[in-house]
């Protein structure tokens, strides 16, 4: 099935969603990578409050290239999703709702999208420009010095995408390859 969501989304527009699908997200999407969910542990940890409001949240594990004159934004593809498994769960938990990247996530990662009826949907990875299409507004809201790693906000539309985990316990990464070997019998 395809879905058309627009953020910030709630758990009943995610609870249709079943692995396979593919989304078309519009709205706010907030880009996020390793040292910039490091920086956001840190400022939970202290008690303080995300550079971002977090419910119903998308971010997008994304490291966009430099902008070329008269682009808003340069090659745009995900990153590895992995690396983000430490600090995921706290962030869903908060009522992050969608991580989008690319690559398998760890147990916990799963157990936490079930828990908060959140989804994990896959970008094209080596299509950085297709998904940099869909941007429409970005705006770096912190950390710069982290350089492709700040954080930033964008507008997006119809930012083409795959239900990876859904809120049901699916798995893309699961399901996938076991139809596929059945096909073949």
């Amino acid at each position: 099935m395809e879905y058309r969501l627009t953020t910030p989304v709630t758990r009943a527009e995610l609870a249709p969603l079943r692995a396979g699908d593919t989304v078309l997200l519009s709205g706010i999407v907030y880009t996020a990578r390793d040292a910039a969910h490091q920086r956001m542990m840190e400022l939970l940890d202290r008690g303080e409050d995300l550079p971002f409001p977090v419910e119903g949240s998308a971010l997008y594990y994304v490291g966009p290239t430099p902008e070329r004159p008269g682009e808003i934004i340069g090659s745009a593809g995900p990153t590895t999703s992995g690396r983000m498994d430490p600090y995921s769960p706290r962030l869903l938990d908060l009522g992050q709702a969608i991580m989008i990247g690319k690559g398998a996530r760890n147990q916990a990662v799963k157990e936490a999208v079930v828990r908060n009826g959140a989804v994990y949907l896959a970008a094209l990875g080596g299509a950085g420009a297709l998904m940099a299409a869909s941007v429409r507004s970005l705006e770096v809201i912190c950390w710069e010095d982290l350089g492709c790693e700040a954080v930033r906000r964008l507008e997006v539309h119809d930012l083409p995408l795959t239900v990876v985990l859904d809120a049901h316990g699916g798995d893309l990464y699961e399901s996938g390859p076991r139809r596929y070997l059945e096909s073949l019998r």
